[in-house]
């Protein structure tokens, strides 16, 4: 799934001012979304591992890569090739 937050969004402007970036939680709201995009709602959703590497700056364009099938994924954030983020999403009480 390609995505670019747009520059008003209203997290940026407290993230941080002068020198934004997206925070974290709008980066996995958009992982959230592709699953759900693919598989359907989440009941219930944990994210037992997730590394930050890199920001993402508003207006720059990324994509999630997905693998792996319900009730567990693997994700990737991506700017081009560069590694922003990483991580499991999980859906329901699975191990």
């Amino acid at each position: 799934m390609d995505f670019v937050v747009d520059p008003s969004h209203p997290s940026l402007p407290g993230h941080f001012p002068g020198d934004p970036i997206v925070p974290g939680v709008v980066l996995l709201d958009r992982v959230v979304e592709a699953v759900e995009a693919t598989h359907g709602p989440l009941a219930r959703l944990r994210l037992p591992q997730v590394k930050f590497l890199q920001p993402l700056r508003p207006g720059e364009p990324a994509r999630i890569e997905l693998d792996g099938a319900a009730p567990r994924w693997r994700f990737r954030v991506l700017r081009g090739e560069a590694l922003l983020a990483s991580g499991d999403i999980v859906d329901g009480d699975a191990p």
